[in-house]
């Protein structure tokens, strides 16, 4: 332990440093004045001095700077000398610590992230709350009782605090669990100053500092009132103000540090006609915060809303718990991806979201659909809704006539997979007898509201979008099959169709014509700047494109090639046939007719 005269030198000069700095800060500007009273770097307030303060941030600067100063005054006495056992002497090491972390460790263990700020808090807290079940002399079984209960609440909440840091489920949500908290740490702080005065230790002070303490708690509301009021600098002065009077706390829990070893006072034997009061008192301490936490179920909730961080995954019902369904329809029925307008009014509680949603699976028509969406307040009544929305809150419903809504992302993706494997077998190669030196045959997915058609082309062309474009308007300038332009050639199709047979084929040398069998047969120059020629594939999540992979048609590396297209209706639809092999001609052929 420091001796009193190092203790008397380390007050003296810390009290003086912050009242030097603070007049220093007065000649030097606002930043420096912030930076004396604050004990932390303007930009950590997340504003900037550089404009000068306003007048009640000022003021309330230059008053927090000697009250700071008495209270550091206060927090910074010499422990009171005395032996200590085991657990006395841990609760006044986890004491300074936390009188250390509210004058100094906060800010660097801020600076790594709010989890590690959140899980040391917890950490520290809880180990001082069970020392103070073990070290403070409650006297009476029923007051123990009640303070490990309110310390109960009051981790509760702080571990709350540290799961949406770590961005985990919480325990509740919206104000309930911070009301709870704050009446959580008034409920503690109080039901300690009762154990503090029956056990006869702490004097006097130290239980006035207490009480200060919970004074604090008290003027939180009213302050930022207030100040919130005067135009201008009042969130700064709110700040300021409740830093210097939250030093309060940092004064009692310093002065219960200090009087650990004290000698016993007289302990606080109340007259048996009076201790029932007490004990109401103090049972009514402990349960407070607990009552908080239980409300009536038909109380709104509003849990999600369209930006909620669990509402950008959009998983599918299948990927889900049942538990869970419930909160991906209200994130469906709050989006407003796109600035339009959200399927419910932002005033609607989760139930009444849940409930409605359930009565609209019972429709049958969007004209029923567009009442019940009126009649709830709804901005775009005449939408409707649509079954991939509704299946999380009936999938008994949906699922009956949809039930490929029900799946998990991969049964999904099987499901696709062995459609478009489907697809792809009712395809065949139409030249199964001349074989190129790479080939494939497969279904070509278009777009169903009328694809003009599928590139071949370069994807490793820098202007390969430019010469796509260009192709387009070719081939519709020209009204030909193919419009070919640089590194792409756009081939169209002869009827309005949503997919075809594809079969692509590359050869070293030209092969025979063999236009017999095909309603229309073209051959145009292509030119391959980076060595591929290629036809997209369809994505893992697309809709457009070729049904399994394409193979490098460019056999001969960069250069010019021909590109001949073949045209026919069958019995499995409209079937292309795509040859390319090396040329140098730039003549446009049609073949046929």
């Amino acid at each position: 332990m420091l001796p009193d005269g190092l203790w008397r030198i380390i007050r003296i000069g810390a009290v003086g440093l912050v009242l030097a700095a603070a007049v220093a800060g007065l000649v030097l500007g606002d930043s420096w004045l912030w930076v004396a009273v604050e004990w932390s770097p303007p930009s950590h307030a997340g504003f900037s001095a550089r404009d000068g303060f306003d007048t009640p941030t000022t003021v309330a600067l230059l008053v927090a700077a000697p009250v700071k100063a008495a209270l550091l005054w206060l927090i910074l006495r010499a422990p009171a000398p005395g032996a200590l056992d085991r657990r006395a002497r841990a609760l006044r090491r986890l004491l300074y610590l936390a009188v250390a972390y509210a004058l100094v460790l906060w800010y660097p263990i801020t600076l790594l992230s709010d989890a590690v700020d959140a899980a040391f808090l917890l950490a520290l807290w809880t180990a001082i709350d069970v020392l103070y079940l073990l070290v403070i002399r409650w006297r009476s079984r029923l007051l123990r009782a009640a303070a490990g209960a309110v310390f109960a609440v009051e981790l509760v909440g702080m571990a709350d605090v540290l799961l949406d840091e770590l961005d985990l489920p919480e325990l509740a949500s919206g104000g309930i669990v911070a009301a709870a908290l704050a009446l959580g740490g008034v409920a503690a702080t109080l039901v300690t100053l009762a154990g503090q005065r029956r056990d006869g230790r702490w004097s006097r002070g130290t239980q006035a500092a207490g009480w200060a303490s919970v004074g604090v708690y008290a003027l939180v509301i009213p302050l930022n009132i207030f100040f919130g009021r005067i135009p201008g600098g009042g969130h700064e002065a709110v700040s300021i103000t409740m830093d210097a009077l939250g030093l309060a706390v940092t004064v009692w829990m310093a002065a219960t540090a200090r009087e650990l070893a004290a000698q016993d006072r007289p302990a606080v034997d109340l007259p048996p006609a009076r201790r029932r009061l007490p004990r109401v008192a103090v049972a009514a301490v402990a349960l407070l915060p607990v009552v908080v936490l239980i409300h009536p179920e038909q109380t709104p909730h509003l849990t999600y809303t369209g930006w909620s961080a669990p509402c950008f995954d959009r998983p599918r019902f299948g990927d889900l718990k049942p538990a869970e369904r419930d909160a991906a329809f209200l994130c469906r029925a709050r989006n407003t991806d796109g600035g339009v307008p959200p399927m419910f009014p932002e005033s609607l509680s989760d139930q009444e979201i849940l409930a409605y949603g359930r009565v609209l699976c019972r429709t049958n028509d969007r004209d029923e659909q567009k009442a019940i969406l009126t009649r709830a307040g709804s901005e775009r009544p005449a939408w409707g809704v649509d079954p991939w929305d509704l299946v999380y809150v009936c999938p008994e419903i949906v699922g009956a006539t949809h039930p490929e809504l029900l799946r998990s992302t991969a049964e999904a993706e099987a499901a696709n997979a062995a459609s478009i494997a489907e697809e792809n077998a009712k395809c065949r190669d139409p030249w199964p007898r001349t074989k190129g030196v790479v080939q494939a045959t497969a279904t070509y997915f278009l777009f169903a509201d009328g694809d003009p058609g599928y590139l071949v082309y370069d994807p490793g062309d820098e202007a390969a979008d430019e010469a796509a474009e260009q192709a387009m308007d070719r081939m519709f300038d020209e009204r030909a099959l193919v419009g070919v332009a640089g590194s792409a050639a756009l081939v169209g199709h002869i009827e309005d169709v949503i997919d075809l047979c594809l079969t692509v084929k590359a050869f070293r040398t030209p092969p025979p014509r063999r236009t017999a069998g095909w309603e229309q047969v073209d051959e145009v120059p292509i030119v391959s700047r980076s060595g591929t020629l290629t036809v997209p594939e369809m994505s893992e999540d697309g809709e457009v494109g070729a049904g399994a992979p394409m193979p490098n048609l460019a056999i001969a590396g960069k250069g010019r090639y021909r590109v001949r297209v073949y045209v026919r209706l069958g019995g499995a639809g409209e079937e292309h046939l795509v040859v390319v092999f090396p040329g140098a001609s730039r003549k446009r052929l049609t073949l046929k007719p």
